[in-house]
Protein backbone atom coordinates (compact mmCIF):
# COMPACT_ATOMS: atom_id res chain seq x y z
CA UNK A 1 0.00 0.00 0.00
CA UNK A 2 2.94 2.29 0.63
CA UNK A 3 4.46 1.59 -2.83
CA UNK A 4 3.72 3.00 -6.25
CA UNK A 5 2.66 6.56 -5.44
CA UNK A 6 3.04 9.16 -8.18
CA UNK A 7 3.51 11.99 -5.72
CA UNK A 8 4.48 12.59 -2.09
CA UNK A 9 2.94 15.61 -0.42
CA UNK A 10 4.56 16.92 2.76
CA UNK A 11 2.40 18.82 5.26
CA UNK A 12 3.79 20.82 8.17
CA UNK A 13 0.88 21.02 10.62
CA UNK A 14 0.44 23.94 13.00
CA UNK A 15 -2.48 24.97 15.17
CA UNK A 16 -3.81 27.49 12.65
CA UNK A 17 -2.12 26.61 9.36
CA UNK A 18 -0.97 23.84 7.03
CA UNK A 19 2.19 24.41 5.00
CA UNK A 20 2.22 22.07 2.03
CA UNK A 21 4.92 20.92 -0.38
CA UNK A 22 4.45 18.63 -3.38
CA UNK A 23 1.35 20.07 -5.06
CA UNK A 24 1.40 21.58 -8.55
CA UNK A 25 3.48 24.72 -9.08
CA UNK A 26 0.43 27.00 -9.33
CA UNK A 27 -1.18 25.65 -6.15
CA UNK A 28 -1.00 27.59 -2.87
CA UNK A 29 1.60 26.40 -0.36
CA UNK A 30 -0.33 27.30 2.78
CA UNK A 31 -3.88 26.56 3.93
CA UNK A 32 -5.79 27.37 7.07
CA UNK A 33 -6.08 24.47 9.49
CA UNK A 34 -9.86 24.74 9.43
CA UNK A 35 -12.59 22.65 7.81
CA UNK A 36 -12.66 25.05 4.83
CA UNK A 37 -8.88 25.12 4.51
CA UNK A 38 -8.56 21.36 4.65
CA UNK A 39 -11.37 20.95 2.10
CA UNK A 40 -9.50 23.28 -0.26
CA UNK A 41 -6.34 21.23 0.15
CA UNK A 42 -8.20 17.98 -0.56
CA UNK A 43 -9.70 19.48 -3.72
CA UNK A 44 -6.21 20.07 -5.12
CA UNK A 45 -4.96 16.53 -4.60
CA UNK A 46 -4.79 14.03 -7.47
CA UNK A 47 -7.17 11.10 -7.53
CA UNK A 48 -7.35 9.00 -4.37
CA UNK A 49 -4.49 6.54 -4.08
CA UNK A 50 -2.21 8.37 -6.50
CA UNK A 51 -0.33 10.27 -3.82
CA UNK A 52 0.76 9.80 -0.23
CA UNK A 53 0.34 12.67 2.18
CA UNK A 54 2.95 12.76 4.93
CA UNK A 55 2.53 14.81 8.11
CA UNK A 56 4.41 14.99 11.38
CA UNK A 57 2.81 14.01 14.67
CA UNK A 58 2.02 17.26 16.46
CA UNK A 59 0.23 16.09 19.59
CA UNK A 60 -3.27 16.40 18.16
CA UNK A 61 -3.31 19.25 15.65
CA UNK A 62 -3.09 16.70 12.83
CA UNK A 63 -6.11 14.69 14.01
CA UNK A 64 -8.81 16.43 11.94
CA UNK A 65 -6.58 16.40 8.87
CA UNK A 66 -5.98 12.66 9.15
CA UNK A 67 -9.69 11.95 9.68
CA UNK A 68 -10.78 14.01 6.66
CA UNK A 69 -8.02 12.70 4.38
CA UNK A 70 -8.90 9.07 5.16
CA UNK A 71 -12.64 9.77 4.81
CA UNK A 72 -11.97 11.19 1.34
CA UNK A 73 -10.19 7.99 0.30
CA UNK A 74 -6.66 9.42 0.22
CA UNK A 75 -3.63 7.93 1.95
CA UNK A 76 -1.76 9.67 4.75
CA UNK A 77 1.13 8.69 7.01
CA UNK A 78 1.92 10.41 10.31
CA UNK A 79 5.65 10.28 11.04
CA UNK A 80 8.00 11.02 13.93
CA UNK A 81 9.20 14.68 13.85
CA UNK A 82 12.63 13.72 15.19
CA UNK A 83 13.19 11.34 12.29
CA UNK A 84 12.22 14.03 9.78
CA UNK A 85 14.57 16.54 11.41
CA UNK A 86 17.44 14.05 11.39
CA UNK A 87 16.71 13.37 7.71
CA UNK A 88 16.70 17.10 6.92
CA UNK A 89 20.09 17.56 8.58
CA UNK A 90 21.45 14.54 6.71
CA UNK A 91 20.54 16.07 3.33
CA UNK A 92 21.89 19.50 4.30
CA UNK A 93 18.66 21.31 5.20
CA UNK A 94 19.90 23.15 8.27
CA UNK A 95 17.52 26.11 8.07
CA UNK A 96 14.10 25.61 9.62
CA UNK A 97 10.87 27.31 8.56
CA UNK A 98 7.39 25.90 8.08
CA UNK A 99 7.81 25.91 4.29
CA UNK A 100 11.24 24.25 4.48
CA UNK A 101 9.85 21.68 6.93
CA UNK A 102 7.02 20.81 4.52
CA UNK A 103 9.56 20.20 1.76
CA UNK A 104 11.68 18.05 4.06
CA UNK A 105 8.63 16.00 5.08
CA UNK A 106 7.77 15.37 1.41
CA UNK A 107 11.34 14.27 0.63
CA UNK A 108 11.39 12.12 3.76
CA UNK A 109 8.17 10.42 2.62
CA UNK A 110 9.55 9.74 -0.85
CA UNK A 111 12.80 8.33 0.56
CA UNK A 112 11.35 6.16 3.33
CA UNK A 113 7.85 5.41 1.99
CA UNK A 114 6.09 5.22 5.38
CA UNK A 115 3.03 3.03 5.76
CA UNK A 116 -0.26 4.97 5.50
CA UNK A 117 -2.65 4.70 8.40
CA UNK A 118 -6.37 4.46 8.88
CA UNK A 119 -8.52 6.48 11.24
CA UNK A 120 -11.14 5.32 13.69
CA UNK A 121 -13.14 7.74 15.82
CA UNK A 122 -13.56 5.03 18.49
CA UNK A 123 -9.82 4.33 18.47
CA UNK A 124 -9.11 8.01 18.95
CA UNK A 125 -11.63 8.23 21.80
CA UNK A 126 -10.00 5.28 23.55
CA UNK A 127 -6.55 6.80 23.09
CA UNK A 128 -7.72 10.10 24.57
CA UNK A 129 -9.20 8.35 27.59
CA UNK A 130 -5.99 6.40 28.17
CA UNK A 131 -3.88 9.56 27.87
CA UNK A 132 -6.15 11.43 30.28
CA UNK A 133 -6.00 8.57 32.78
CA UNK A 134 -2.20 8.64 32.66
CA UNK A 135 -2.23 12.41 33.23
CA UNK A 136 -4.50 12.02 36.25
CA UNK A 137 -2.32 9.28 37.75
CA UNK A 138 0.79 11.46 37.34
CA UNK A 139 -1.05 14.42 38.88
CA UNK A 140 -2.22 12.30 41.84
CA UNK A 141 1.34 11.11 42.47
CA UNK A 142 2.56 14.71 42.50
CA UNK A 143 -0.22 15.75 44.88
CA UNK A 144 0.58 12.87 47.26
CA UNK A 145 4.21 13.99 47.33
CA UNK A 146 3.10 17.54 48.13
CA UNK A 147 0.85 16.29 50.92
CA UNK A 148 3.74 14.44 52.56
CA UNK A 149 5.92 17.55 52.47
CA UNK A 150 3.28 20.07 53.58
CA UNK A 151 3.42 21.41 57.16
CA UNK A 152 0.39 23.69 56.94
CA UNK A 153 -2.91 22.06 57.89
CA UNK A 154 -4.69 24.23 55.35
CA UNK A 155 -2.35 23.12 52.57
CA UNK A 156 -2.66 19.44 53.53
CA UNK A 157 -6.45 19.65 53.52
CA UNK A 158 -6.39 21.40 50.15
CA UNK A 159 -4.14 18.72 48.66
CA UNK A 160 -6.29 15.92 50.11
CA UNK A 161 -9.39 17.42 48.52
CA UNK A 162 -7.52 17.58 45.23
CA UNK A 163 -6.56 13.90 45.55
CA UNK A 164 -10.17 12.96 46.30
CA UNK A 165 -11.30 14.82 43.16
CA UNK A 166 -8.65 13.05 41.08
CA UNK A 167 -9.75 9.66 42.44
CA UNK A 168 -13.35 10.40 41.42
CA UNK A 169 -12.22 11.43 37.94
CA UNK A 170 -10.16 8.25 37.63
CA UNK A 171 -13.19 6.11 38.47
CA UNK A 172 -15.23 7.92 35.80
CA UNK A 173 -12.43 7.50 33.24
CA UNK A 174 -12.07 3.80 34.07
CA UNK A 175 -15.81 3.24 33.62
CA UNK A 176 -15.74 5.09 30.30
CA UNK A 177 -12.82 2.96 29.07
CA UNK A 178 -14.60 -0.29 29.94
CA UNK A 179 -17.87 0.89 28.36
CA UNK A 180 -16.08 1.92 25.15
CA UNK A 181 -14.18 -1.37 24.89
CA UNK A 182 -17.30 -3.44 25.52
CA UNK A 183 -19.30 -1.48 22.93
CA UNK A 184 -17.18 -3.02 20.16
CA UNK A 185 -17.40 -6.78 19.61
CA UNK A 186 -13.88 -7.07 18.15
CA UNK A 187 -12.37 -4.94 20.89
CA UNK A 188 -14.15 -6.91 23.61
CA UNK A 189 -12.64 -10.16 22.35
CA UNK A 190 -9.14 -8.70 22.07
CA UNK A 191 -9.47 -7.13 25.50
CA UNK A 192 -10.46 -10.42 27.15
CA UNK A 193 -7.63 -12.31 25.45
CA UNK A 194 -5.07 -9.78 26.64
CA UNK A 195 -6.40 -9.85 30.21
CA UNK A 196 -6.26 -13.65 30.28
CA UNK A 197 -2.45 -13.46 30.51
CA UNK A 198 -1.21 -13.50 34.13
CA UNK A 199 0.45 -10.15 34.78
CA UNK A 200 -1.61 -8.16 32.28
CA UNK A 201 -4.27 -6.09 34.02
CA UNK A 202 -7.23 -4.18 32.69
CA UNK A 203 -5.41 -0.89 32.25
CA UNK A 204 -2.40 -2.48 30.52
CA UNK A 205 -4.76 -4.27 28.14
CA UNK A 206 -6.62 -1.03 27.39
CA UNK A 207 -3.34 0.84 26.86
CA UNK A 208 -2.16 -1.78 24.36
CA UNK A 209 -5.43 -1.57 22.46
CA UNK A 210 -5.37 2.23 22.37
CA UNK A 211 -1.72 2.89 21.63
CA UNK A 212 -0.64 -0.30 19.85
CA UNK A 213 -3.48 -1.14 17.43
CA UNK A 214 -0.92 -2.98 15.27
CA UNK A 215 -0.65 -5.71 17.93
CA UNK A 216 -1.57 -9.04 16.37
CA UNK A 217 -1.01 -7.77 12.83
CA UNK A 218 2.82 -7.79 12.77
CA UNK A 219 5.46 -10.47 13.24
CA UNK A 220 7.40 -10.63 16.49
CA UNK A 221 10.44 -8.74 15.20
CA UNK A 222 8.32 -5.92 13.82
CA UNK A 223 6.19 -5.47 16.95
CA UNK A 224 9.26 -5.55 19.23
CA UNK A 225 10.96 -2.86 17.15
CA UNK A 226 7.78 -0.78 17.01
CA UNK A 227 7.45 -0.74 20.80
CA UNK A 228 11.18 -0.28 21.36
CA UNK A 229 12.11 -3.51 23.13
CA UNK A 230 14.16 -5.03 20.31
CA UNK A 231 17.94 -5.06 21.01
CA UNK A 232 20.06 -3.30 18.40
CA UNK A 233 23.74 -4.04 17.71
CA UNK A 234 26.43 -1.42 18.32
CA UNK A 235 29.39 -2.90 16.46
CA UNK A 236 32.11 -1.15 14.48
CA UNK A 237 35.28 -2.76 13.16
CA UNK A 238 36.79 -4.81 15.98
CA UNK A 239 34.52 -3.16 18.55
CA UNK A 240 31.56 -5.17 19.80
CA UNK A 241 29.23 -3.03 21.86
CA UNK A 242 26.46 -4.06 24.18
CA UNK A 243 23.06 -4.47 22.54
CA UNK A 244 20.59 -1.83 23.63
CA UNK A 245 16.95 -1.00 23.07
CA UNK A 246 16.16 2.35 21.49
CA UNK A 247 13.21 4.38 20.25
CA UNK A 248 9.70 2.98 20.03
CA UNK A 249 6.51 3.93 21.86
CA UNK A 250 7.41 4.98 25.38
CA UNK A 251 3.86 4.86 26.74
CA UNK A 252 3.39 1.27 25.59
CA UNK A 253 6.80 0.36 26.96
CA UNK A 254 5.89 1.81 30.37
CA UNK A 255 2.77 -0.34 30.50
CA UNK A 256 4.75 -3.43 29.50
CA UNK A 257 7.32 -2.65 32.19
CA UNK A 258 4.71 -2.81 34.95
CA UNK A 259 3.12 -5.90 33.41
CA UNK A 260 6.50 -7.66 33.21
CA UNK A 261 7.19 -6.91 36.88
CA UNK A 262 3.91 -8.56 37.78
CA UNK A 263 4.38 -11.42 35.31
CA UNK A 264 7.79 -12.29 36.81
CA UNK A 265 5.95 -13.16 40.02
CA UNK A 266 2.61 -14.51 38.82
CA UNK A 267 3.09 -15.80 35.26
CA UNK A 268 4.73 -19.27 35.23
CA UNK A 269 6.12 -18.82 31.70
CA UNK A 270 7.70 -15.43 32.34
CA UNK A 271 8.88 -16.48 35.81
CA UNK A 272 10.70 -19.52 34.42
CA UNK A 273 12.11 -17.47 31.53
CA UNK A 274 13.48 -14.85 33.94
CA UNK A 275 14.98 -17.54 36.18
CA UNK A 276 16.86 -19.06 33.24
CA UNK A 277 18.34 -15.70 32.26
CA UNK A 278 19.35 -14.89 35.84
CA UNK A 279 21.02 -18.31 36.14
CA UNK A 280 23.12 -17.40 33.10
CA UNK A 281 24.34 -14.29 34.90
CA UNK A 282 22.30 -11.73 32.97
CA UNK A 283 21.90 -8.36 34.75
CA UNK A 284 18.45 -7.73 36.28
CA UNK A 285 17.67 -4.86 33.88
CA UNK A 286 18.51 -7.03 30.89
CA UNK A 287 16.30 -9.80 32.30
CA UNK A 288 13.36 -7.45 32.80
CA UNK A 289 13.71 -6.05 29.27
CA UNK A 290 13.80 -9.58 27.89
CA UNK A 291 10.66 -10.39 29.91
CA UNK A 292 8.93 -7.36 28.40
CA UNK A 293 9.83 -8.56 24.93
CA UNK A 294 8.76 -12.15 25.69
CA UNK A 295 5.43 -10.92 27.06
CA UNK A 296 4.87 -8.71 24.02
CA UNK A 297 5.63 -11.58 21.64
CA UNK A 298 3.13 -13.79 23.49
CA UNK A 299 0.42 -11.12 23.37
CA UNK A 300 1.05 -10.55 19.68
CA UNK A 301 0.82 -14.28 18.92
CA UNK A 302 -2.41 -14.61 20.92
CA UNK A 303 -4.13 -11.86 18.96
CA UNK A 304 -2.85 -13.19 15.64
CA UNK A 305 -4.26 -16.65 16.34
CA UNK A 306 -7.35 -15.53 18.29
CA UNK A 307 -6.56 -17.66 21.33
CA UNK A 308 -6.62 -17.22 25.08
CA UNK A 309 -3.68 -17.72 27.40
CA UNK A 310 -2.37 -21.31 27.44
CA UNK A 311 0.76 -23.45 28.03
CA UNK A 312 1.58 -23.61 24.29
CA UNK A 313 2.69 -20.00 24.41
CA UNK A 314 5.66 -20.91 26.58
CA UNK A 315 7.48 -22.24 23.49
CA UNK A 316 7.46 -18.88 21.69
CA UNK A 317 10.88 -17.28 21.30
CA UNK A 318 11.26 -13.78 22.82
Amino acid sequence: MSQGYDKYVGIDVAKESLDVSGLTADSPSQFENTAAGRAKLLSLLPQAGACLLVAEATGGYERELVAEVVAAGHHIAVVNPRQVRDFAKAIGLLAKTDRIDAGAIARFGEATRPTPQGFSEQQEQLRELIVRRRQLVDHRTAEKNRCEQAHSTLVRNSVRKSIEGIDKDLKRIDRAIIQLVESNDDWRGRYERLKSVPGVGAQTAATLMAELPELGRLNRQQVAALVGVAPFNRDSGQFRGRRTIWGGRATVRSGLYMAALSAKKHNPVIRAFAARLLAKGKPPKVVLTACMRKLLVILNAMLRSDEMWGPRLATLAP
